[in-house]
């Protein structure tokens, strides 16, 4: 093994990929005299930044669960232009996480909910913000199950772990009194860390009656998407 193959060896041993990838170019350039060796490892190393961030950023957004990829800049306002971008905006900053406040987007199906939801938890995994999306009956059986089986906490905890909880199609299917407590002792369930106080901040994406906006009198974010 010449240095040269040691090199890439070496680069793909540190998973630097894209760097051993991309060397045997500005190789070149750097032999041609056509860019400086500084040059060539500067542009190297940017790829390379930029590449893990691309894969971290994949990484986050399939451990959110996202049922498929619908990005904000891509949702029609024209289609429901009672919705204001400007708030929709406000919402992609995550200041609504910083403000503990949480997001209700209530209508018909079809209105573009879910669109909205994923694409806010699709720039919440831009933003690093640990973020799970999750059908509202998968996440009520599973909180059944872990009560059955006395491991309530432990399943609580785990999802304590998320910065962002979307919850999607809340109110679609029967609820009993008993898995509406289940489902709202998860959303009210305050955590400490590191010596500060942390509220649950989920978005709740939902085609929900005004018995369910009762129950959810306590967010402080609310958009609702009209019927079409």
């Amino acid at each position: 093994m010449n240095q040269y193959q040691k090199l890439v060896d070496n680069l793909t041993k540190l998973n630097l990929h894209n760097m051993a990838a991309s060397i045997a170019d500005y190789r070149q350039q750097v032999n041609d005299n056509q860019i400086s060796f500084s040059e060539a490892l500067l542009k190297l190393t940017d790829k390379e930044i930029t590449y893990q961030q691309q894969e971290s950023l994949k990484r986050r957004i399939k451990r959110a669960r996202f049922p498929i990829i619908k990005r904000l800049n891509d949702f029609n306002y024209q289609f429901q232009p009672s919705i204001n971008p400007q708030q929709i905006a406000e919402f992609a900053t995550m200041s609504f996480l910083d403000n503990q406040e949480n997001i209700i987007f209530i209508g018909s199906p079809g209105v573009g909910k879910t669109h909205l939801s994923i694409g806010l938890g699709i720039e919440a995994c831009r933003q690093d913000v640990r973020t799970l999306f999750i059908n509202c009956h998968e996440l009520i059986l599973r909180l059944k199950a872990a009560q059955e089986k006395q491991h309530l906490e432990r399943v609580m905890r785990r999802y304590e772990r998320y910065d962002l909880l979307i919850i999607d199609e809340l109110g679609y299917l029967p609820i009993s009194a008993e898995e509406a407590k289940l489902l709202f002792q998860l959303i009210i369930t305050t955590r400490q860390t590191g010596g500060l106080h942390i509220g649950y901040k989920p978005i709740i994406k939902a085609g929900v009656s005004r018995r369910w906006l009762s129950l959810c009198s306590s967010q402080n974010a609310l958009t609702t998407l009209p019927p079409l």
